[in-house]
C-alpha cells in the first residue's frame, strides 16, 4: 500500500501536500486510497486506472489488489481483462462443469490456483488468479492436452473459496463412484435396503451442515449439476457440487427417509425424519418442489436438545430490552413481534414466554409447526386438513380458561379479531405479524378491517426486528467506510467514528462473519399514541409522536451495533432500510 502511494507521488498523481494534510488532520487519518478519495485528494477513476496499469506491468498481483481497503476491485479487474484481451468471470454467476473438474488432479488445481469452468468444441475456459504467470498457463495447458485453454480472471478470494468447496467434493469422490456402481447393479436404489454409499453421502451432507451451524440444507438440480447449499447465519453457502446423475438417487433416498412418495415428482410434498448426528438428536423437516431441472429439496434442521434462548441473550439493546420486558409483564393486551420470515420472531416469542411463565398461570400456544417444546405450556399444533386452523384453535383455547396465549402467526382477519377480543377480555396475547417496521403494524391491522377503537384499546407494544451477522471475533479489524456510505449514515454518527470488518479466516469460513444478533425497534403504545390510533392518525404523525417519546428506529439501533464493533454498516443495509 505504502509502496503504491509512493509510486503515485513519483508519477505526480498525488502531491506531498495532500499527504501532509491527511496526516495533520485532527485526529490524524491513515494514509490510504479510501481516505485520499474521501478527502477528494484524488479521483476514483484515476486510482482504478493506476492500479490496473500496475497489474499489467507486474508491479502488483490481483491478490495484492484485494488487500486495498475502500476500493471496489471489480471495475479494475474488468479493465485489466479488457487490456489483456481476456474474460472477467464472476464465479457466483457461472456453473462449473463438474465432469471437467473430476478429470484433473485436485493437487494441480491447488498448485496453480486454477478452476476449469467449461469445455466447448473449440477450447476449455479456465480461471487463473494471475493472468501474467506464463509458467502456470503452460502447466494448465498440459492438464488439458486435447484442446487449447482460454484464460479468464476472477477475484482471487473467489477462486480460493471455490477451490475449498471443491476440496470437499474431492473427499467424496470414492463415494460417488460407489453410488454409480450401485446404480449400474440390478438392485434399485428405491429398495428398502437401498445403497449404503448414498446413505453415507447423506450422512456427510448432514454432518457438514450441522458442524458449521447451518439452519437449512438445499439440494437442487441444475442444468449440469446437483448442488448442495447450506444456510449459515441467514446466508446460503454452496458446499457440494456433484454430477447431475447423482441427484436422482440422492433425492429418492431423501424422500424414502421422509416417508414421501418417491414416484410423485410433479407435486410439492412435505415430510420429516429424525437422525442422530454426533451425540445429538436432530429433526429434519423436508420440503420438495418440482422445478424445470428436477426437484428442489429443502431440509430445515431442528435441534431437539436446543436450549431456549433467554430474552436477555437475544441480542437486544438495553433500551429495547427494557421496553419489551415491561410490555410483556402487563396483565392483558396484545404484544406483537414483526419482521420477515427468518428474522427470529418465534425465538423472541419463546424467550418472552420463558421470561413470564409461572406455575400460577395457564399458558397455551397455537403454532404451525411447534418448533420448540417447553415445559409448563400447553402447545397446540395447527392442522388445517382436519379443520384445526389458527382461528378455530383460538376459539377453543378461550374456553380452556387461559391467562396468556401465544399465537404463532396472525394470517387473517378472523384470527386477528379473536386475538384482539381475547386481549380486551383480560388475556395477554403474544403473536407475530409480517410488516417491515413497528409503526406499519398499526396500519396493517387497520387495513385488515379491525375497528380503530378496538386496536387502540388492545395494543400494548410492537417490536420489529431483523437478524444481522456478527463480525467474526477471530479476524476482526478496523476499516474505513466508503465516502457515500459514510455520508448516508452521518446523522447517526459521533465525531471520528471507528468501524470494523472481518478479514475472513478458517473460523468463519472466510466470510468475515460468525453468528447472528438482533437489531430491533420497540413501539410502546402510550395514552397519546392510543388516542392517535383511535382517530386514525397518519403513519407520519404516529412516527413523529413515537420519536418525541424516545423511539429509536431499527436502522439507528443497527448503526449503534456497528459502532460497537458487533456488525458492519453493509450488513445493516442488507436487512434494514434507512
Amino acid at each position: 500500500m505504502v509502496k503504491l502511494i509512493e509510486i503515485m507521488l513519483d508519477e505526480g498523481l498525488i502531491t506531498k501536500d495532500a499527504i501532509s494534510r491527511l496526516v495533520k488532520s485532527r485526529p490524524p487519518k491513515k494514509i490510504s486510497f479510501a481516505n485520499l478519495i474521501a478527502e477528494k485528494m484524488i479521483d476514483l477513476e484515476v486510482v482504478e486506472s493506476f492500479l490496473a496499469k500496475k497489474i499489467r506491468q507486474g508491479v502488483i498481483t490481483l491478490a495484492h489488489l484485494e488487500k486495498i481497503e475502500g476500493i471496489d476491485i471489480v471495475p479494475i479487474l474488468k479493465e485489466v481483462a479488457k487490456a489483456l484481451h481476456i474474460e472477467y468471470v464472476d464465479l457466483d454467476d457461472v456453473e462449473i462443469d463438474m465432469k471437467l473438474f473430476s478429470e484433473v488432479p485436485y493437487k494441480q488445481l491447488i498448485k496453480y490456483n486454477v478452476i476449469p469452468i467449461e469445455e466447448t468444441e473449440l477450447n476449455v475456459l479456465v480461471v487463473l488468479d494471475d493472468p501474467l504467470d506464463m509458467g502456470a498457463q503452460d502447466a494448465v495447458q498440459r492438464l488439458f492436452p486435447k484442446k487449447p485453454i482460454k484464460i479468464a480472471i476472477a477475484k482471487p478470494s473467489q477462486i480460493h473459496q471455490y477451490l475449498q468447496r471443491l476440496e470437499i467434493n474431492e473427499s467424496v469422490k470414492g463415494l460417488i463412484q460407489d453410488i454409480r456402481k450401485d446404480l449400474n447393479q440390478e438392485s434399485s436404489i428405491n429398495d428398502n435396503e437401498g445403497s449404503s454409499a448414498i446413505l453415507k453421502l447423506i450422512d456427510i451432507i448432514l454432518k457438514s451442515a450441522i458442524y458449521i451451524g447451518a439452519s437449512d440444507i438445499h439440494i437442487e438440480a441444475t442444468e449440469k449439476s446437483c448442488i448442495v447449499r447450506e444456510r449459515v447465519d441467514g446466508i446460503l453457502r454452496q458446499s457440494f457440487t456433484f454430477d447431475k446423475d447423482i441427484f436422482n438417487p440422492l433425492a429418492s433416498r431423501m424422500k424414502l427417509l421422509s416417508n414421501l412418495d418417491i414416484a410423485e415428482k410433479r407435486k410439492p410434498q412435505d415430510g420429516r425424519f429424525s437422525a442422530k448426528v454426533g451425540e445429538k438428536d436432530f429433526d429434519f423437516r423436508v420440503s420438495t418442489l418440482p422445478t424445470i431441472y428436477g426437484e428442489s429439496i429443502v431440509l430445515r434442521i431442528l435441534d431437539k436438545t436446543k436450549a431456549m434462548i433467554r430474552l436477555e441473550d437475544a441480542g437486544m439493546s438495553n433500551f429495547c430490552y427494557e421496553r419489551f420486558s415491561q410490555a410483556i409483564k402487563v396483565p392483558y393486551g396484545i404484544v406483537l413481534v414483526t419482521g420477515p420470515t427468518g428474522s427470529g420472531k418465534t425465538t423472541t416469542l419463546y424467550g418472552a414466554l420463558n421470561a413470564i411463565k409461572d406455575v400460577k398461570d395457564k399458558i397455551i400456544t397455537v403454532e404451525d409447526p411447534v418448533e420448540y417444546q417447553m415445559s409448563g405450556l400447553q402447545q397446540v399444533l395447527v392442522r388445517p386438513n382436519v379443520g384445526l386452523t389458527f382461528a378455530a384453535a383460538l376459539k377453543s383455547i378461550l374456553r380452556q380458561d387461559p391467562d396468556k396465549i401465544m399465537i404463532g402467526e396472525i394470517r387473517d382477519q378472523e384470527t386477528l379479531r379473536i386475538a384482539i377480543q381475547a386481549a380486551l377480555t383480560g388475556h395477554l396475547v403474544l403473536s407475530t405479524l409480517h410488516t417491515n417496521d413497528a409503526i406499519s403494524a398499526v396500519t396493517r391491522i387497520l387495513d385488515m378491517g379491525i375497528e380503530e377503537y378496538l386496536v387502540s384499546g388492545a395494543l400494548v407494544a410492537i417490536q420489529a426486528q431483523r437478524l444481522v451477522r456478527k463480525i467474526c471475533p477471530h479476524c476482526r479489524t478496523e476499516t474505513v467506510l466508503p465516502e457515500k456510505l459514510l455520508k448516508d449514515v452521518k446523522q447517526y454518527l459521533p465525531e471520528n467514528p471507528t468501524f470494523y470488518k472481518g478479514e475472513g479466516c478458517k473460523e468463519c469460513g472466510h466470510s468475515g462473519y460468525k453468528g447472528r444478533e438482533m437489531i430491533s425497534e420497540v413501539l410502546t403504545i402510550s395514552e397519546t399514541m392510543s388516542r392517535m390510533i383511535a382517530r386514525n392518525a397518519s403513519k407520519e404523525e404516529m412516527t413523529q409522536q413515537a420519536i418525541e417519546e424516545g423511539f429509536i428506529s431499527m436502522f439507528e439501533d443497527g448503526v449503534n451495533k456497528a459502532l460497537e464493533g458487533k456488525t458492519t454498516i453493509e450488513e445493516i443495509y442488507r436487512v434494514a432500510r434507512l
